[in-house]
């Protein structure tokens, strides 16, 4: 039988309490970032392939438990409940492909679209979700919300035309991450110990994998989605094969338990934070022939790096910042 192999990972330190949120802007001329969310009120981006520290944006006074960019890392967006941000509590945000609209969530249950463009303006709201929201992203071309609840189960489709709810994705447990592959097929869900991929077109499920443990996050391989990675309450970040649910790999060095995974968007790393405060690089070995020829089989085509734009992924609040790649 094969070992697996054992991955070092590159280790960032600069956070003083625990990482609750990561997110990859899509590649750039200037190449990738990764912008963290941490407890410690203080978002830090970074080179998304070097892990190097570029910046520190200061100015909430609470947790911080989200964070995004724009497609083109120009723009970076926090959410805190310290009611800094256009003055709403809001735990969940996301970056519309019009790079100056901004949809959040949080404990108000209402969601609602901030055009930065016109920070003065009142936002659009939503009409209300059934608890307070703790994800949110979007899909079909900016033309669907997704989001899920802090204190119940299910995945809610939200018709943006309507303001309505067209569908529920129904889960056992309250989902924890949520994220929409780079080629908009499946939504990777994750809820108590369970990982689900559903079709993002038909909404039927797709895939249902038992952890060893409750998962907190879990992210699918963005070129050929042969394998998705997982985080949770054990402290160890896991890499599965997505057509058979086979554990790859186990990776050991965290300190607590794993609160976010994300795949780089060129596929060849993924990084996780916990609450020890740090965020580990994951290096993921190239796909050999037998694996590409295995997607084409499978009917899966393959991702061009620059198709990696439309990539939409992660959760949380509100904040506006700036940051220049």
């Amino acid at each position: 039988m094969d070992k697996k192999k054992v991955t070092v990972p590159l280790v960032c330190h600069g956070h003083s309490r625990p990482v609750v949120d990561l997110f990859y802007s899509p590649v750039t001329p200037d190449g990738y970032f990764l912008i963290s969310a941490s407890k410690d009120s203080k978002p830090m981006l970074r080179n998304g392939e070097t892990g190097d520290w570029i910046g520190t944006f200061e100015g909430h006074k609470g947790a911080v438990w989200s964070a995004c960019l724009d497609s083109n890392a120009l723009r970076a967006a926090s959410g805190s409940a310290d009611f800094s941000a256009y003055e709403v509590s809001s735990e969940t945000l996301m970056f519309l492909q019009d790079t100056h609209m901004l949809l959040t969530g949080g404990l108000e249950k209402t969601l609602r679209i901030y055009d930065l463009n016109r920070p003065d303006a009142a936002p659009r709201e939503v009409d209300k979700s059934p608890g307070s929201i703790r994800i949110v992203t979007w899909m079909h071309s900016d033309q669907t919300i997704l989001s899920s609840c802090t204190d119940m189960g299910g995945v809610r489709l939200w018709d943006v035309r309507t303001g309505k709810i067209v569908q529920t994705l129904e889960t056992k447990a309250p989902v924890t991450s949520a994220e929409v592959s780079s080629d908009g097929r499946f939504i990777t869900t994750t809820d108590g110990s369970s990982v689900k991929f559903w079709d993002a077109n038909y909404f039927g499920l797709v895939k249902n994998y038992s952890m060893p443990c409750a998962v907190e996050s879990a992210s699918l391989e963005p070129n050929y989605g042969n394998k998705f990675v997982t985080g949770g309450e054990d402290m160890w970040v896991r890499v599965f094969d997505f057509f058979t649910g086979e554990e790859i790999a186990c990776n050991k060095g965290h300190h607590g338990p794993v609160h976010c995974v994300r795949f780089a968007p060129v596929g060849d790393s993924y990084a996780s934070g916990s609450e020890d405060g740090t965020i580990r690089f994951w290096q993921l070995g190239p796909a050999n022939k037998d694996e590409q020829e295995t997607q084409n089989a499978n009917g899966k085509m393959k991702v061009r790096v620059n198709d990696v734009a439309c990539k939409i992924e992660g959760f949380h609040i509100t904040k506006d910042g700036q940051a220049e790649g």
